[in-house]
């Protein structure tokens, strides 16, 4: 039974969501997940992030032997926040609901809630992607601030060494969750060091793109 706070998807078990390693697939195409992000979402920087971490979900996807859902990775990582702007405080509640209404499949609900989980959503990231999608979303975030803060205003120049000071200094990009970073590379089974370097690796894959179709918005 769903419990006080908990976001009911339709799921009763993992193995009926997942049935085997591979196969996570969406009928959604990448062009009506974009739209319906518009729709929610008007600030250009709740726009920049959700196309931030499709780029980086995708690299992951390739890079981890998921090739063949790349696409799910990447529309589950565009629409991950899909109702924090406007309604900030039922953060990955109002999030089924909108998804539902815009065509999305259950596992892509789960895997977008799942991103939340120990902060706004008890829903528990499971499968791989999940897992990445949890560690992911708050270092992209952080990134992102630490690139703004240099010269080339760029992650291609970025170092591990340097994120890494600026992780340890927690008054920068304060609404960046430490624990929560640390708490994804743990599930992943990865050092904090190989979350933040494949994370950079990820974000260089994408900036140029994203650049291009933040110029379009």
């Amino acid at each position: 039974m769903k419990q006080k706070g908990e976001t009911q998807i339709g799921f009763n078990t993992f193995d009926e969501r997942y049935e085997g390693r591979r196969g996570m697939k969406t009928q959604m195409t990448r062009e009506s997940a974009l739209a319906l992000l518009k729709q929610y979402n008007k600030e250009e920087f709740h726009i920049l992030h959700g196309l931030t971490v499709e780029g980086v979900m995708r690299y992951y996807a390739r890079e981890l032997g998921y090739g063949e859902e790349e696409a799910f990775w990447g529309i589950a990582g565009l629409l991950h926040d899909i109702d924090f702007e406007r309604y900030p405080e039922e953060h990955c509640k109002k999030a089924p609901e909108i998804l539902q209404e815009g065509g999305a499949e259950e596992a892509l609900i789960h895997a977008v809630c799942s991103h939340g989980y120990g902060l706004v959503s008890d829903v528990k990231p499971e499968h791989e992607m999940e897992k990445v999608l949890f560690a992911a979303d708050e270092l992209t975030g952080l990134i992102g601030a630490a690139a703004r803060m240099r010269p080339s205003k760029s992650v291609m120049d970025m170092e591990v060494s340097s994120l890494k000071k600026k992780f340890k200094d927690k008054r920068f990009a304060a609404g960046c969750s430490r624990e929560v970073i640390r708490d994804g590379a743990e599930m992943l089974g990865w050092t904090l060091e190989e979350l933040m370097e494949k994370t950079i690796l990820a974000m260089r894959s994408c900036e140029a793109q994203i650049n291009a179709e933040m110029e379009n918005c």
